[in-house]
C-alpha cells in the first residue's frame, strides 16, 4: 500500500484577536467570496474591507474568548483519528488543511509531499456535500494537482459526503438524548435542527445536493433518536440579496415562540466543531431572539468535536475508502457555468443577481454601495458579523 495519509479539510478561523484582520483579508481576497468584474481590484478591496472593519469583527471573537477554537478542535480531531487508525491496524498520518487561515491547505500538501505520502484520503469535515464547501475545497485541490507534477504520483480518493454513516448518526443522537434527559420535561422540548444555509440557486440551478442531504440527515437522526419530540429544520447564516434555503432560522424561532413553544433545543446539524457560528450566532444571537420572542428555555446540543463514536465513524470511513475504488475530483459534483456562486460567507456585486455582463459604471456603483456599507455598518456583509 505504501505511505498512507488523510487530509482533513475545513474553513479555518483566526486563532487570536490579532489574526482577525489578515484572516478577513484572506477571506475577501478569494474571488469565490466576493465576485467583482475586475481581478486587479480583488486584493485592494480585500485590504479595504479588512482595514475598515476588522475591529468590529474582533469584537465578535472577543465574545467567544478572543479567537476561533476551530484550529485547536480540528487538530484534536486529527490526533484522535490518527491514534484510532493505528489501533485499528492502519498506519496513517492525518493532516489538517484550512482554506483561509493556518494551517492552510497548501501547508498541509507541503507536509504530505515532504512525508512522501503515496495514498491519500481527502476527507472534508462537512458531513453534507455542497458545491460551496466540500466542492470548493475539491476545486482548489484539483487546481493544485494540475499545477504540481509531484502530486500526480500520489494516489488519492475524495470523500464527498458522509452524513449517512451509522456512527455519525449515533453520535448525534446520543448528544441530543443527553440534553433531553437533563431536562425535567424532556417530551415537551422542541428539537430545532439548524443547518448552514446556501442560496436557493445552488439547489435549483446547479444541482447542489446539500438540501436533500440535510433533510435526509435530519430524518435519519430523528429515526435513530426514536423520541416523541416534535422537530423543525431551518437554515441559518444567510447573506446577500438572493433567496436562500428556507425556512430561515430566525423566522422559524419566532414562529415557534408564537405557536406556544417554551422549550427549544437547537442542534447544529451541519457543524462538527464549535466555532463562531455555534458559539456566537446560535448561543448568543439566536438565544437572545428566542428569549425576546417568548421561549423560556433555550438549550443547545454541543458540536461533536472529538466524540469517540464520531471519531470511530471517521476512522472506519477512512479504512473503507482505502480499500475501495478511488473517487477523483472530476467525479465530484461541480456547479453549472451558468450559475453564479455565493459560497458560505459571500455577497455578489451588482444591482441584479441575474446580471451576466458587467461594465465599469455598474462596477463603480457596486463599489460605492460596498463602501457605504462599510462606513454605515448596514448591509449583507454586516449581517454575517464579519463587517
Amino acid at each position: 500500500m505504501g505511505r498512507v495519509g488523510v487530509l482533513l479539510l475545513n474553513l479555518g478561523g483566526p486563532d487570536q484577536i490579532e489574526d482577525v484582520r489578515p484572516f478577513l483579508f484572506n477571506l475577501f481576497a478569494d474571488p469565490e467570496i466576493i465576485r467583482i468584474p475586475f481581478p486587479w481590484m480583488q486584493k485592494p478591496l480585500a485590504w479595504l474591507i479588512s482595514t475598515l472593519r476588522f475591529q468590529k469583527s474582533q469584537e465578535n471573537y472577543r465574545q467567544i474568548g478572543g479567537g476561533s477554537p476551530l484550529r485547536r478542535i480540528t487538530e484534536e480531531q486529527a490526533a484522535s483519528l490518527q491514534e484510532l487508525l493505528q489501533e485499528k491496524g492502519q498506519d496513517a498520518r492525518v493532516y489538517v488543511g484550512m482554506r483561509y487561515w493556518h494551517p492552510f491547505t497548501e501547508e498541509a500538501i507541503a507536509k504530505i509531499k515532504r512525508d512522501r505520502i503515496e495514498h491519500l484520503t481527502i476527507l472534508p469535515l462537512y458531513p453534507q456535500f455542497s458545491i460551496s464547501t466540500s466542492g470548493s475545497s475539491f476545486r482548489q485541490l484539483e487546481e493544485m494537482w494540475g499545477k504540481d507534477p509531484d502530486l500526480k504520483d500520489i494516489e488519492y480518493t475524495a470523500i464527498p459526503s458522509w452524513y449517512q454513516r451509522p456512527g455519525y448518526i449515533q453520535a448525534m443522537s446520543e448528544l441530543i438524548a443527553q440534553e433531553l434527559d437533563h431536562n425535567p420535561h424532556p417530551d415537551r422540548v422542541h428539537i430545532f435542527f439548524s443547518a448552514h444555509g446556501v442560496p436557493l440557486s445552488y439547489v435549483e440551478e446547479a444541482g447542489d445536493p446539500y438540501q436533500r442531504e440535510i433533510e435526509d440527515c435530519t430524518r435519519l437522526i430523528v429515526e435513530h433518536l426514536n423520541r416523541p419530540n416534535e422537530h423543525t429544520l431551518a437554515y441559518q447564516s444567510r447573506v446577500g440579496p438572493v433567496e436562500w434555503l428556507k425556512p430561515y432560522t430566525e423566522d422559524a424561532i419566532t414562529e415557534l415562540a408564537e405557536s406556544g413553544i417554551e422549550d427549544l433545543l437547537v442542534v447544529p446539524i451541519s457543524f462538527v466543531s464549535e466555532h463562531i457560528e455555534t458559539l456566537q450566532e446560535i448561543d448568543m444571537e439566536y438565544r437572545e431572539l428566542a428569549e425576546e420572542s417568548g421561549i423560556e428555555n433555550f438549550y443547545r446540543v454541543p458540536a461533536l468535536n472529538t466524540h469517540p463514536v464520531f471519531i470511530e465513524a471517521l476512522a472506519d470511513l477512512v479504512i473503507e475508502s482505502i480499500e475501495s475504488p478511488s473517487v477523483k475530483f472530476s467525479d465530484v459534483i461541480r456547479p453549472s457555468k451558468r450559475v453564479k456562486m455565493y459560497p458560505q460567507e459571500q455577497w455578489e456585486w451588482g444591482l441584479t443577481t441575474g446580471a451576466e455582463v458587467w461594465n465599469g459604471r455598474v462596477a463603480m456603483i457596486g463599489f460605492i454601495a460596498l463602501v457605504i456599507e462599510l462606513i454605515t455598518g448596514q448591509g449583507p456583509l454586516h449581517s454575517i458579523g464579519l463587517l
